[in-house]
């Protein structure tokens, strides 16, 4: 039982108090006197007759003007108050003594460990925390809060580290130990990105109602808040540059640049011009010519179909991606430049790497992360979001209100297979809505190329033979579905096939976990 008593600041009130609960052989387990002057008084719980003549005798005492029960005794609130801000907090939070033992740690904490409460307390903090030395810092003559760089589950953290001082009752304070506050990579990738983001969200305008192109935004949003490269696979047309430009805008880059350049056909005197700029005197130019890295300073550069780089480019981007530094054509002075690179491709890379197409250290630096854009036939719940998000803003620059799509036209969207994604829905209402003279849209409206009822799959002419065709169209498939089915029981079932056959075939196109983002 716990009483709240409000009284006047009167010499002797409190043994007044104390003097009745001897009284009644009331065992007290805590006092406290707050700032108020209000005093509080923790005792187990008595009887209810007991309790009806104690609370009269308390009001009697000389000072007394309320009594009543309260829940907790204010160090027991801020106690609670603690925990449950410790307990929802997402980063690792450590209380250490002044000899460096761990005295309290939060989930956060615990969950990273993979630990039991009583298992973290006690130990050394650096057993669990590495790269600054604690005991030290507080046998220091002046303790001030640090900002440190540390290692905790062997991955880099930034520590804040900070002191706990307490009064000694003469004006001065004692130094009572260290609380450490520790943030990851990511979570600092996240609140630098909610301190910088835009007022809108980047990502509304891509129209997300399908369950892959849902999971697409949900790991785009994630991807946007670290720095490491982005490699997007898709079929062209289908949104890999929107989902670039949402994860720049999302990302602390958002308010810089955001520069693009096509790999496709492009000469490697012409993409190393652009890229890289060119000193004085280079291809007839007086002055320096700035190159689309430097451009990009801070902010984002786009590579589309990178699979198209030569592989002398390929080497040249290389150097940029391992120290961030590169010579402008015909210029000997080092440029460093601060950009993270996202980079689009619809070919196999991997399979570019294995004939020698593709360089494999390139490769896996552009690779770091990792996005499948599903083509629009694989979304097919999207696309009549897609027609009328179109529709609405093609209608406001021709000057008229949108047109309704009637069940006919609904259907033919739907069941058509789309080769050229989401840029030829785009297309094709542009025509349509350009030459509609009513307020509905029908099937006859929208002209399309025959697709004879079924999907293409090629995006390229083919190249090889039958064998290679079959096997590069079988990997492709499984590529696709593996994601979706990641365990190959899952497969097999899905496909029709023996565990031991897809397995086989995951072996040989060396698709697994590693490989493919699942």
């Amino acid at each position: 039982m716990r009483l709240e008593i409000s009284c006047q600041d009167r010499l002797g009130i409190t043994q007044d108090l104390l003097d009745i609960l001897v009284e009644y052989e009331i065992d007290l387990r805590g006092i406290e006197i707050d700032k108020s002057g209000k005093i509080f008084l923790h005792f187990p719980n008595i009887d209810f007759a007991e309790f009806q003549h104690l609370m009269p005798k308390i009001r009697r005492i000389d000072g007394v003007e309320d009594v009543k029960t309260t829940p907790f005794m204010p160090i027991e609130r801020e106690q609670n108050q603690l925990k449950a801000l410790l307990k929802t907090l997402p980063d690792p939070v450590f209380s250490i003594d002044t000899r460096g033992y761990v005295l309290l740690a939060n989930e956060a904490v615990l969950s990273s460990l993979e630990s039991e409460y009583e298992e973290v307390i006690g130990q050394e903090i650096t057993e669990l925390v590495k790269g600054f030395n604690f005991v030290r810092w507080m046998d220091g003559k002046e303790v001030y809060a640090q900002t440190h760089k540390v290692k905790f589950i062997e991955q880099d953290f930034l520590a804040d580290i900070l002191p706990i001082n307490v009064s000694d009752g003469e004006g001065g304070e004692i130094l009572a130990g260290t609380v450490l506050l520790l943030k990851s990579e990511y979570r600092l990738g996240q609140q630098l990105t909610a301190f910088n983001q835009i007022s809108s969200d980047s990502f509304s305008q891509i129209q997300a109602q399908s369950a892959q192109m849902k999971r697409v935004v949900r790991e785009a949003k994630k991807m946007a808040e670290l720095d490491a490269p982005i490699l997007l696979y898709g079929e062209t047309g289908s949104g890999k540059e929107l989902i670039a430009k949402a994860c720049h805008q999302a990302s602390r880059r958002g308010t810089h640049p955001f520069l693009v350049l096509n790999c496709a056909s492009i000469p490697d005197e012409v993409a190393e011009q652009e890229l890289f700029g060119c000193g004085p005197g280079s291809y007839g130019n007086e002055q320096s010519q700035v190159g689309l890295l430097e451009q990009a300073q801070s902010g984002t550069l786009f590579l589309d179909e990178v699979g198209d780089m030569s592989l002398q480019m390929q080497t040249k981007l290389l150097r940029v991606l391992q120290d961030g530094s590169f010579r402008r054509v015909g210029d000997a002075r080092e440029v460093k430049v601060d950009v993270r690179i996202i980079s689009t491709t619809q070919k196999d890379l991997s399979l570019m790497v294995q004939e020698g197409k593709f360089r494999e250290d390139l490769y896996y630096r552009l690779n770091v992360l990792s996005l499948t854009i599903p083509s629009l036939r694989e979304r097919k719940s999207d696309i009549i979001a897609l027609a009328e998000y179109f529709l609405k803003q093609q209608s406001s620059k021709l000057g008229r209100r949108p047109p309704t799509l009637n069940k006919s036209c609904v259907d033919y969207l739907q069941s058509y297979p789309w080769p050229g994604n989401v840029r030829q829905l785009e297309n094709a209402l542009y025509r349509a809505l350009s030459l509609l003279e009513k307020d509905e849209m029908g099937r006859d409206d929208v002209q399309l190329p025959s697709s004879m009822g079924a999907p293409s799959y090629f995006s390229e002419q083919i190249e090889g033979t039958l064998d290679q065709e079959v096997k590069r169209f079988e990997k492709d498939l499984l590529r696709r579905l593996y994601p979706s089915y990641p365990s190959t029981r899952q497969l097999a079932k899905k496909l029709g096939l023996s565990h031991t056959a897809i397995a086989n075939k995951l072996r040989e196109y060396g698709i697994n976990k590693k490989t493919v983002k699942v």
